[in-house]
């Protein structure tokens, strides 16, 4: 119990301490390099009210993953569209064609647990190993202004893509809960107000 006591008398005393004045770092110099990287548009241009990106490093690592989320995401939105007017002819498991397999939210239960598996470490594996490829060759050589908007829009695409398949997820699974809604009618391809 005194020890306890002590360390908190301690612990108060030092909260009253003066703190320690480090060498001034100021960001205004690395906000102004990233304002010119791609994806700061106008009239927001650079975007960071909380700070995350106190560095280049933590800048560039999180830009990283902002393309590759964006990038997934981009390939769900067209996964979770096409669906709707094309299937594959082979069985995804054996007794189960993917004709028969619905679209969206629904195929969750439809998949069994050994594909999932299956689908869980594939992705993993090539996440953790980083599976990325040289893929210079063939890449194209553009002025750098073109290859700046080109970024530009690769950035911008993969934010909204990111936010789409948000949508269409909320979208498909509200409507497969609501009450006196099947879920079961085309929701991609039909207009909201058409099922009301």
């Amino acid at each position: 119990m005194k020890i306890a006591v002590f360390a908190s008398l301690l612990a108060s005393a030092a909260a009253f301490a003066p703190a320690q004045q480090g060498a001034m770092k100021s960001s205004t110099a690395l906000n102004a390099d990233l304002s010119e990287k791609p994806g700061a548009l106008l009239p927001i241009g650079y975007f960071d009210p909380y700070r995350l990106a106190t560095d280049e490093a933590t800048f560039d690592k999180y830009r990283a993953n902002e393309i590759k989320h964006g990038r997934v995401a981009m390939l769900a939105v067209v996964g979770y569209v096409v669906p709707e007017f094309y299937r594959f002819g082979f069985d995804i498991a054996p007794g189960l064609p993917c004709s028969e397999v619905p679209n969206g939210v629904a195929a969750l239960d439809a998949i069994p647990s050994l594909g999932w598996a299956q689908m869980f470490f594939a992705i993993g594996a090539v996440d953790y190993y980083g599976f990325l490829g040289n893929f210079d060759i063939g890449k194209p050589s553009f002025p750098d202004d073109v290859m700046k908007k080109r970024e530009t829009q690769e950035v911008q695409n993969g934010r909204l893509a990111m936010l789409a398949i948000l949508e269409l997820l909320r979208h498909d699974s509200q409507n497969l809960v609501s009450p006196g809604f099947d879920g079961l009618d085309n929701l991609i391809t039909g207009l909201p107000f058409l099922y009301n």
